[in-house]
C-alpha cells in the first residue's frame, strides 16, 4: 500500500522522523516546523489548517491507499481546527482509501461516524517519575 502520515502538532524530531530516516516504510509530511510546544496560538492554527488543507488535497488526488493523520484530535481540542472541518474530510473520502485519525480527545461526533475505534490508556509510565524518554523504546 501507498502510505502517507500527515502529523499535526509535532516538534523536531520525533520519533516517527527518527524511524523514518532509517527504514523509508512510507511518506512522512509534517507541515509545521520548530516545537509545537513553544508557538503562538495564531501560528498554530495557521499551520493546523494548512496541514488539513494538505491532507484533504492528497486524500482527494488519490497519493495514497492508507493516510493517517497523526493528532488531528488533538488539534481539535486546541481549537485550531474544528470537529466540523473533519466531519467535511469524511464526506469527501474515496471509498478506495483509508483514513486514520489519531490523537487523544476524539469528539464524540466524530467517533460515531469513525468504523473503528481504538483506545489506548497509559496506566503507569516511566515518564511519570521524572525519567525522560528512551531511544529505542518512545522513538
Amino acid at each position: 500500500m501507498r502510505v502517507g502520515f500527515i502529523q499535526f502538532l509535532k516538534g523536531e524530531p520525533c520519533g516517527e522522523h527518527l524511524f523514518m530516516s532509517r527504514y523509508h516504510p512510507f511518506d512522512i509530511v509534517q507541515i509545521s516546523i520548530g516545537d509545537s510546544f513553544t508557538k503562538s496560538p495564531e501560528q498554530l492554527i495557521e499551520e493546523a489548517q494548512r496541514t488539513l488543507a494538505y491532507a484533504e488535497e492528497q486524500m482527494l488526488r488519490g497519493a495514497y491507499d492508507l493516510l493517517v493523520l497523526d493528532e488531528i484530535f488533538v488539534a481539535i481540542h486546541k481549537g485550531l481546527i474544528t470537529a466540523e472541518q473533519v466531519l467535511d474530510l469524511l464526506d469527501k473520502k474515496p471509498d478506495s482509501i483509508e483514513l486514520v485519525l489519531t490523537g487523544r480527545y476524539a469528539p464524540a461526533k466524530v467517533m460515531e461516524r469513525a468504523d473503528l475505534i481504538t483506545e489506548m490508556n497509559m496506566i503507569k509510565h516511566p515518564f511519570n517519575q521524572g525519567i525522560a524518554a528512551r531511544c529505542g523504546i518512545e522513538y
